[in-house]
């Protein structure tokens, strides 16, 4: 890590700030632990005051949290609710017909492509 930790994304487009953190405890004048998740647990939970700014609360960064279903075995599975649009990738000597796909706990935005053969093999309900 070289002592630098970057979110996600490099260059221009990476996050300046990430949050918002409960704060556990101030140490000294200048310093404050805050509570950090599992994905940062190399990242030190002490910071200076001039790396932290106030959470101004807005009601768009609410994340909803959806349940999800786990089987005994640590695994998970998608399962597709419905097509919705078809389309024929070209390629240079066959065609390759694909299916836009609605994810059962996903959102409308994060619908896939994928290849029509085998989602009717795996989900002939689908297509009735």
């Amino acid at each position: 890590m070289k002592g630098v930790l970057r979110f996600r994304k490099k260059g221009k487009l990476r996050l300046r700030f990430i949050g918002p953190f409960d704060i556990l405890e101030r140490i000294g004048s200048v310093a404050y632990r805050l509570t950090l998740p599992p994905e940062l647990a190399v990242v030190h939970n002490v910071f200076h005051i001039s790396m932290l700014r106030k959470y101004v609360h807005d009601p768009n960064h609410v994340v909803s949290y959806r349940t999800l279903e786990v089987q005994k075995d640590p695994s998970y599975e998608e399962i597709p609710i419905m097509i919705l649009d078809r389309k024929v990738h070209q390629l240079r000597n066959r065609e390759v017909p694909q299916v836009k796909v609605r994810w059962r706990n996903q959102g409308l935005d994060e619908s896939t492509w994928e290849k029509e053969d085998e989602l009717k093999s795996k989900y002939p309900e689908l297509f009735d």
